[in-house]
């Protein structure tokens, strides 16, 4: 009987501890347009807060438009170096793995420095982290820490609730 709760307990902690990874958000470059010719890459970011965890999905047409991952430096000069492997499926999903600035061009013909096909964001670190503190005076960064730190809590609740349980 002890063993079956010890068990349950161990089963709640994992499935809960998973929880926060899927409050990651899945960004669709572009909304709508996508990844396409002559779109505002430089302002689609606006408003929108990139995370370690979350999502950049490039939809775009295969053979059309490609997608590689680029420094400052050759994001700046629209050049890649030649040892960077294109992103070549149409639908390419990237997770924003560590905190930061991410650059990222079209290396197709002309596309970056012609037609603007050129993305840069900033990535903070997953939200309730200890250097994720929300920026003073920024209800975006705000709404979205207090949400998760709300969570987090909850999470802390539950599982004193079910050692509390098996231990009655």
């Amino acid at each position: 009987m002890a063993s079956s709760k010890i068990f349950f307990i161990i089963a709640a902690v994992v499935a809960f501890s998973a929880i926060p990874s899927s409050l990651a958000t899945e960004f669709v470059v572009g909304d709508d347009k996508g990844w396409s010719l002559d779109f505002d890459y430089q302002g689609w970011p606006a408003g929108k807060e990139f995370r370690v965890g979350d999502k950049l999905v490039f939809n775009y047409t295969p053979g059309v438009h490609n997608v590689l991952r680029v420094n400052g430096t050759e994001f700046q000069q629209c050049a890649a170096a030649d040892n960077i492997v294109p992103l070549i499926t149409g639908n390419d999903v990237i997770t924003l793995a560590t905190p930061g600035r991410k650059w990222y061009i079209c290396g197709v013909a002309k596309h970056c420095a012609a037609r603007n096909m050129k993305l840069n964001i900033t990535v903070l670190s997953q939200a309730g982290s200890p250097s994720s503190a929300p920026i003073p005076n920024s209800p975006t960064s705000a709404a979205r820490g207090n949400a998760v730190s709300s969570f987090h809590g909850w999470i802390v609740v539950s599982v004193i609730s079910f050692v509390g349980m098996a231990l009655v």
